[in-house]
């Protein structure tokens, strides 16, 4: 007699796939990163550098050597993401950001200050952060890498959102040191539990492939599945295994490096101090941590747009658009026709910043494939980290110098221009 339970239905294929517990996991990791972020710390510059008596470029330091210390972590982090997973990475670094985020709130003096956001939240955040997240994502999507990003990216756009208007409301309340024992314990609610709970390396170790394809079904069908992974998988180099000499001897590596990199000198600068640059035009901190909130909003709101198109368009010439976006918003904003240009503007540069994240990740996983993403995402977010760390200090020195925003700003555009016209040469490596 024939069994009642063969091994097809036994294997059947859930409607709901696995790989969104890994994208909501993520979403909540990208709302606690966003707590040591350039935006968030930019809401403590003023009331942070004045009672610790320091400059305003000395205090940019600080996000410098914070974007140094990630990049340094990275490729370590993403040869761990490859051979274990994000589960207990993420819980350690949820544990060492707590850590840190409530012995900021214990700092009396700027090298306490400086050494407990190097030494715990920095390297906290680097296994806990966007590197292991959208690694871990793009091993469990393939066809619908896009969207899946964009949903857990929107965790960060999320807490951008109501992050200025949180810290400036904390810091109004309990001070800035209040503000910084209440994002330790977020920090633990949101990161440790659902990482040890839910996080798994890759949907071959539960019996499931990639978007929740069945391997029954790719066995009974193998014409069908093949075109399916086709068309999904645009690039010719989908799943190779990549070494990091290999991938570094490609133009493909360096160019997307820099298309990247040369922006991120003024996204990082223009992060930590567009607070500052706004008050210091007259307007009250509300108005200032409402334009933070614009940016943040779209950057929220439109990841799903930019997701989608990335799985359907050509990723240079999404790339160049977005770069140029963020041009034309910085350059309304600059125009000095009052608060409808400027949050205008920032309207325009929040839409490209939208599209940062996703198109970067995308075009990472598309090029190199799933196997070996981790050691190449991690080398790549070093060396474009190298351009990132430079942004906050040059915004900082040159305001000392000059007392105005007004020539970085403008670098700023230039750079995105720059950018814009890299993305024109992207093209997937061979190899």
């Amino acid at each position: 007699m024939r069994s009642s339970s063969s091994p097809e239905q036994a294997t059947h294929e859930s409607k709901f796939f696995y790989g969104w517990a890994i994208v909501t996991v993520g979403f909540l990791a990208h709302i606690a990163s966003a707590f040591s972020i350039s935006s968030t710390l930019s809401v403590f510059l003023k009331p942070l550098s004045s009672d610790l008596g320091i400059s305003r470029g000395v205090f940019s330091l600080i996000r410098s050597g914070e974007i140094l210390i990630g990049a340094a972590a990275a490729p370590l982090v993403g040869t761990l993401i490859d051979r274990h997973g994000g589960r207990w990475l993420m819980a350690a670094g949820g544990l060492v950001s707590a850590a840190g985020f409530l012995l900021l709130g214990q700092s009396r003096d700027f090298w306490q200050f400086l050494l407990f956001r190097w030494l715990l939240i920095s390297p906290g955040d680097a296994l806990m952060g966007s590197l292991v997240v959208n690694v871990s994502i793009s091993r469990w999507f393939v066809r619908m890498r896009g969207r899946a990003l964009a949903l857990a990216n929107m965790g960060h756009g999320l807490a951008k959102v109501g992050m200025p208007l949180l810290a400036a409301s904390l810091i109004a309340y309990t001070g800035w040191r209040g503000a910084w024992v209440v994002f330790g314990f977020l920090t633990l609610g949101l990161v440790v539990g659902p990482a040890l709970l839910f996080m798994r390396r890759r949907p071959e170790d539960m019996g499931l492939l990639p978007d929740g394809r069945s391997p029954i079904e790719d066995k009974r069908s193998p014409s069908a599945s093949a075109t399916r992974v086709d068309r999904a998988r645009k690039s010719a180099s989908a799943d190779l295994d990549w070494s990091r000499r290999e991938a570094l001897r490609t133009s493909a590596f360096w160019l997307i490096v820099f298309t990247f990199g040369v922006a991120h000198v003024g996204v990082t600068g223009l992060n930590l101090h567009v607070f500052s640059f706004v008050s210091d035009q007259g307007h009250p901190a509300m108005v200032a941590a409402l334009v933070m909130s614009i940016i943040a909003f779209m950057q929220f709101s439109t990841p799903m747009v930019w997701g989608i198109l990335a799985e359907r368009l050509d990723l240079g010439r999404l790339i160049m658009a977005k770069f140029l976006i963020q041009a034309v918003g910085i350059l309304w904003a600059l125009s000095g026709l009052g608060l409808f240009s400027l949050y205008g503007g920032f309207f325009l540069y929040g839409i490209g910043m939208g599209g940062t994240s996703i198109l970067a990740e995308m075009i990472w996983a598309n090029y190199f494939g799933r196997i070996s993403l981790g050691k190449i995402r991690g080398m790549g977010s070093l060396l474009t980290s190298v351009f990132s760390a430079g942004g906050p200090p040059f915004f900082g020195i040159l305001f000392d110098y000059t007392q105005s925003y007004i020539l970085s700003f403008s670098i700023f555009i230039g750079l995105l221009f720059a950018s814009a016209f890299l993305g024109l040469f992207l093209r997937p490596p061979k190899k």
